[in-house]
């Protein structure tokens, strides 16, 4: 069961992007056909939170935080490894 789920209509903003990337080593974002890989240390710098972000400020769905690695778009690939499928 997941420890937070966060009903889609609530919006996510820079602020909850960036608590959301903390303690994260790594993140994965896909926008579209393009995929980034993100290695954190320490505070998440504002190139992540701008990619995590989408046009309107808010989050990217889906967001996924599997262990230490956050996932935020869809990429069946990562999705896949992150899972363990």
């Amino acid at each position: 069961m997941p420890d937070d789920v966060i009903p889609a209509s609530r919006k996510l903003g820079r602020e909850d992007a960036r608590s959301l990337a903390e303690g994260c080593s790594r993140a994965i974002v896909s926008k579209g056909k393009k995929t980034t890989v993100f290695t954190i240390s320490g505070v998440p710098d504002d190139d992540l939170i701008d990619a995590m972000l989408g046009p309107t400020g808010n989050l990217r769905a889906p967001a996924l935080r599997v262990g230490k690695t956050l996932l935020i778009g869809f990429d069946e690939e990562h999705y896949e490894k992150a899972l363990g499928l």
